[in-house]
């Protein structure tokens, strides 16, 4: 794996009793990259993101940000280390303000802030800062995923987990949030993207991996985003 990698997975396995959902996983994601993870319903995407986090714990091997060993470190502790998560479901609190929701992720944020602590994300979605008074609940999906995106980015994190993004978005919103994926690159935050896009994973990521039945079984690149006979292949190994 390259040395400047910011996070890296060293033969991981991730069980729910029993059951692995995840085996022998390695992979790496280098300081401003964005690295896609796309494969079929249970094969465990968001198994893998939840033990970077420390929601799961890894029976084995090692989960390391810029060379650091998270095991046995707490979910707080690895926010407050840099790693962000929005998760699944956007999971914004609908009763409060979009301003509220947004002061939610300055929690895990690692130290003071000067000026306004809500800037980057209301420099990357300006729909916020013109709703910041308005209820979370009354927002569209795409409003509320740039807020559960918006949340996230606050706490100023080295890396962002984003769990199925652009589930249950209208193709605009879609669009919308593929570009702001591209943004947050650009000014060197690091993404693993778990999503049911596979092209257009594909054509956006550095490098795209395809998880079934808990293991990697393909890496794809952005040249491989039309192959679409290979993604399909992917997804049905065995």
């Amino acid at each position: 794996m390259p040395e400047a990698a910011a996070l890296e997975l060293d033969g991981i396995e991730v069980r729910y009793g029993s059951v692995s959902a995840v085996r022998d996983l390695t992979l790496s994601v280098g300081k401003g990259e964005i690295v896609g993870l796309i494969g079929p319903n249970g094969a465990g995407k968001s198994t893998t993101l939840h033990a970077i986090m420390g929601l799961l714990p890894a029976h084995r091997g090692e989960i390391r940000l810029h060379g650091q060993s998270l095991r046995r470190r707490s979910a707080e502790a690895i926010a407050r280390a840099g790693i962000a998560l929005v998760p699944e479901g956007r999971r914004i609190f609908g009763d409060f303000t979009v301003e509220e929701n947004l002061r939610l992720g300055l929690a895990a944020r690692r130290q003071a802030y000067i000026g306004d602590a809500l800037g980057p994300a209301f420099e990357l979605f300006p729909i916020l800062a013109e709703f910041r008074r308005r209820q979370a609940g009354a927002l569209s999906g795409g409003q509320q995923q740039q807020l559960a995106i918006g949340r996230a980015l606050v706490a100023r994190p080295d890396i962002l987990l984003l769990d199925e993004p652009s589930l249950g978005l209208a193709p605009l919103a879609v669009d919308g949030i593929f570009q702001a994926f591209t943004e947050i690159r650009e000014v060197g935050t690091t993404i693993l993207l778990v999503e049911q896009r596979a092209q257009r994973t594909v054509a956006l990521a550095n490098r795209t991996h395809v998880l079934v039945g808990g293991e990697l079984q393909m890496t794809l690149g952005p040249a491989d985003a039309e192959d679409t006979d290979k993604i399909i292949a992917a997804y049905l190994a065995s």
